[in-house]
C-alpha cells in the first residue's frame, strides 16, 4: 500500500518554525498525507511533546491512521544532516561523518538535505564522497535555486541512493508541498524505515512564492529575537553563528 510521508518538517520548536506539531499534523492530513518526519533544528523537543501529548507512540505505531517519525535536523560541522527514525542527544557542531555513525547507533537513517545548496548549509560534494548515509533529499520545496536539486539528483543516481522528496516545511500550510511515496504493508516506523531505504516515488512541487517570503521573514524575524538576547547571541557565536 502506498503512504505518503513529508520527512523534513519543523515545528516552533524550531527557532525558524511558527506552527504547532498539532497544525503540522493537521496540515499534513488535510492534503492526504500518511505522515511526516518531525525534523526540528538541533532538539528532538517536539518529539518528546508530541509522546506526551498522545500524538506519537513509543513502539512505532501510527496513531488514528497517522504516523509521526522521530527526526532532527542536525548542523553539524560540516553542513545540514537529517536524522530520521530516532532522537539524538544535542549535536550541533559535531562532524558529519560523526553524527552519521550516532544515527546509526540509534537506529536511524543519515539522509543529507539540500546537498549544494550554497545559502543552505548544504553538505558538500567532497565531504558527501566520505559520509555512509543512507538516502539523499534530491528534492526540496524549499531549496534555494532549483538548478541544487538536479545537482542531487545527478549525484544520487551516481551515488546509486535511495531518493527522497520533502517540503522542508517551517509552517504547517506548506507541509505536503513535496513528499515521497513509501510502498510497504507495514505501516510503523520499522516499516517506513526500511522502505525508505528502497525505489520509491516523488512527488515534486515547489513551495509558492508567498510560502518562500514567509520563510525568509521567520527566518529574518529569528535573527532578530535572538539579537535582542544576550545570551542566546553569545551562545550563536560561540558556535560559529546560526547556520540554518
Amino acid at each position: 500500500m502506498p503512504f505518503n510521508f513529508d520527512l523534513h518538517t519543523h515545528s516552533f520548536f524550531s527557532g525558524d518554525g511558527v506552527s504547532s506539531p498539532e497544525d503540522l499534523i493537521a496540515g499534513a492530513r488535510a492534503k492526504g498525507l500518511h505522515g511526516i518526519a518531525m525534523t526540528d533544528h538541533n532538539t528532538c523537543d517536539a518529539v518528546t511533546y508530541m509522546l506526551e501529548k498522545g500524538l506519537m507512540r513509543l513502539d512505532g505505531q501510527p496513531v488514528d491512521g497517522f504516523l509521526v517519525l522521530p527526526g532532527v535536523e542536525v548542523t553539524t560541522a560540516d553542513g545540514h544532516l537529517l536524522c530520521i527514525g530516532a532522537e539524538l542527544p544535542y549535536l550541533k557542531g559535531k562532524p558529519a561523518r560523526e553524527v552519521c555513525e550516532i544515527i546509526h547507533a540509534r537506529g536511524g537513517l543519515a539522509i543529507p538535505p539540500h546537498p549544494y545548496d550554497l545559502f543552505r548549509a548544504g553538505i558538500r560534494f567532497s565531504v558527501l564522497e566520505t559520509l555512509p548515509v543512507d538516502a539523499i533529499e534530491v528534492f526540496n520545496a524549499a531549496t534555494t535555486l532549483r538548478r541544487y536539486n538536479r545537482y542531487a539528483f545527478k549525484y544520487a543516481q551516481v551515488r546509486n541512493l535511495p531518493m527522497v522528496a520533502a517540503s522542508d516545511a517551517h509552517q504547517a500550510a506548506a507541509v505536503g508541498t513535496a513528499y515521497t511515496i513509501l510502498n510497504t504493508n507495514d505501516f510503523s516506523v520499522r516499516g517506513i524505515l526500511a522502505q525508505i531505504l528502497k525505489s520509491n516515488e516523488l512527488n515534486q512541487r515547489y513551495l509558492t512564492p508567498r510560502d518562500s517570503l514567509r520563510k525568509t521573514w521567520n527566518n529574518w524575524l529569528r535573527l532578530r529575537r535572538r539579537k535582542k538576547i544576550p545570551e542566546l547571541a553569545a551562545k550563536d557565536s560561540g558556535n560559529g553563528g546560526p547556520r540554518f
